[in-house]
């Protein structure tokens, strides 16, 4: 495919001291304007990084009590473009509940590598909304089939609103946006940050999810568990790719796909098991994402083929993009300094 990568802005080492910790809040990483553009090229580098063997991103830790109703993910990584190691922890409670009734809490702690002092410890919830579309875009421009004009995104939740824009940054010659959805604030908060992005595009609200996803060249599922969606493989058209964030894609667009491409096939046995067939299984995977970036693996072998991809977050994408958020709130004067050591 056309090489459209991004490059990515360079940055310069940010330290704290051995007393103190910079804490950056969700008001602080709100208030923070970074363009598509720079997200897409960051996470970019931090896939190829870590193809190049001068990143770590060891295989996350699960625990989940034996009723279901929260998990909670430990994950440690290093990024050696920006010698930063880091931490990352994710606790999500009600998953027996209403998405009302849900509580998330993630948080990113950044250690310079060089120095040996904290760089910050920051609320991880922006940055992996920012993250995880820009994943699917990157896996959107890799695998997607040449030429392809339309893109479904179901789901309008924090995956769901900024799926079209990441997309229309990697692939903008799409031409028709579809969106299935149940929640009006969320079909109107996916409208709004479309406009945000792309003042003169607009999104098209499906109802008949069959046909929608029968005219799709890529789809984004990223619906929430409760989801009655549920596309399966005959009713998507050759060579569509679709692409897992969430919910909304039925097993057998997984089992029955001409190709499996998995950002992460160790974590795709973590988190993926809903996907599993009759016997508890996951078929193999074809090939892992941060090699098909590099090109040194095929994406798409044919035109026709439908591509299945599994989009789990990795680490080292949140580390390079926490980095980033970590510089922009030095530059601007934000966070909170607290006296954690002393």
């Amino acid at each position: 495919m056309t090489d459209t990568s991004i490059t990515a802005p360079a940055d310069p080492p940010i330290s704290g001291d051995d007393q103190h910790l910079r804490i950056l809040s969700t008001t602080d990483l709100a208030g923070m304007d970074i363009s598509l553009a720079d997200v897409v090229a960051t996470v970019e580098g931090a896939y190829r990084t870590l193809h190049a063997g001068r990143s770590d991103n060891p295989r996350k830790l699960t625990v989940k009590p034996p009723d279901g109703h929260s998990v909670s993910y430990a994950m440690l990584g290093r990024d050696g473009s920006r010698d930063v190691v880091a931490i990352k922890t994710s606790y999500k409670h009600g998953l027996d509940k209403g998405r009302a009734e849900q509580h998330y809490y993630t948080s990113l702690t950044l250690y310079d590598d060089r120095t040996g002092l904290p760089v910050a410890l920051m609320d991880c919830s922006r940055i992996g909304s920012l993250r995880t579309p820009a994943v699917s875009a990157l896996l959107a421009r890799e695998c997607a089939a040449p030429g392809a004009r339309s893109a479904l995104v179901i789901g309008t939740g924090t995956q769901g609103r900024l799926a079209l824009p990441f997309l229309l940054t990697t692939l903008p010659d799409l031409d028709r946006l579809m969106l299935s959805g149940t929640h009006p604030e969320g079909i109107a908060a996916v409208r709004e940050r479309l406009r945000d992005h792309f003042p003169d595009r607009d999104v098209e609200v499906v109802d008949d999810l069959r046909a929608a996803a029968a005219d799709a060249d890529v789809l984004v599922a990223t619906a929430g568990s409760h989801t009655p969606a549920a596309v399966e493989a005959d009713w998507l058209k050759p060579g569509a790719l679709a692409v897992l964030v969430g919910h909304g894609l039925a097993p057998s667009t997984l089992h029955r796909a001409d190709r499996v491409i998995a950002t992460s096939e160790a974590q795709m046995h973590i988190t993926g098991l809903d996907m599993a067939d009759a016997d508890g299984e996951l078929p193999a995977v074809d090939a892992e994402f941060p090699p098909v970036l590099a090109g040194s693996a095929a994406g798409r072998r044919s035109d026709t083929e439908r591509i299945f991809a599994y989009n789990s977050g990795l680490v080292v994408t949140d580390i390079a993009l926490g980095h980033r958020f970590a510089q922009l709130a030095l530059a601007q004067g934000l966070g909170t300094e607290v006296p954690l050591w002393r």
